[in-house]
């Protein structure tokens, strides 16, 4: 039996416009299981999620940058690993001077700023429903205690996102790590942002065998997590080398596939008191 329950957001949780539905919302509340939401994601993009499911557990942001649990009374933030604000500095200013087409924003705990107002920031609104605060990122860095979680690039132009690619590269940067999300979107985290640091701290915590709970993605960078899990579920929709890892291939997010396994796989199922 299930006893706590880890998931990815994007392409998982949520269907294809960025929203929980319903019918997922329903699903997990009738499961009766603890579930912690593992995402790239700002802490304000997933209050949405957190408080339309209810959750009170222990939640992962950025990647496993920032661990925190939500109350009623705000948030309590647990373990932070940020990036390095001159690394966030030097990595901001670089690519806004030489590749001025690629959207550039980043996080700090409560914030989402850019420096500008463009394609990507307000196709990323529209997707998130949060609205970014436009400031001039030296402006931003000047603050004394500047703490940056996630530095997040846009670009639609896949020749621009090689671009990105090689001028990080160059760079040589140390202590972070740099992932492509889908085909527009790659985001730098620090090193020591991982999903599957924020799933074992959250293990020790709760004192859970690992053996019950289970995992539920989409990506490669869930890979580590679906590992870790003693039930790796893969959404429809994935990619077929991270299906090839999965003890259950559910339907796909745009097809509710979270609520799907809840209401037919066995091992989510409680016994009747």
């Amino acid at each position: 039996m299930i006893d706590h329950i880890f998931s990815d957001m994007d392409g998982t949780l949520l269907n294809p416009d960025g929203h929980i539905t319903a019918a997922t919302v329903s699903a997990i509340k009738q499961a009766q299981i603890p579930v912690t939401l593992v995402s790239a994601r700002a802490p304000l993009e997933m209050a949405a999620s957190i408080q339309a499911l209810g959750l009170h557990e222990p939640q992962i942001a950025f990647n496993g940058g920032l661990i925190f649990q939500p109350s009623a009374t705000g948030i309590n933030y647990i373990q932070e690993r940020p990036i390095a604000t001159a690394t966030a500095n030097q990595i901001v200013t670089t690519i806004e001077r030489s590749l001025p087409a690629v959207s550039v924003s980043y996080y700090d705990r409560t914030r989402w700023y850019a420096g500008k107002l463009d394609e990507g920031i307000a196709y990323e609104q529209r997707l998130t429903g949060q609205m970014a605060t436009i400031t001039p990122s030296a402006q931003t860095f000047a603050q004394q205690r500047c703490t940056i979680f996630k530095i997040m690039f846009i670009t639609f132009d896949s020749a621009l996102m090689g671009q990105l690619r090689a001028k990080l590269d160059a760079m040589h940067l140390a202590g972070v790590s740099v992932q492509q999300s889908g085909t527009a979107y790659l985001e730098i985290t620090s090193s020591g942002a991982k999903k599957s640091h924020g799933i074992r701290y959250i293990l020790e915590r709760q004192h859970l065998d690992a053996a019950n709970t289970a995992g539920f993605g989409d990506g490669h960078n869930d890979l580590p997590m679906l590992e870790m899990v003693g039930l790796p579920v893969v959404m429809g929709n994935a990619l077929p080398e991270i299906k090839a890892v999965a003890q259950y291939v559910t339907k796909t997010n745009a097809a509710d596939g979270v609520a799907y396994a809840l209401k037919h796989y066995p091992a989510f199922q409680r016994t009747p008191k």
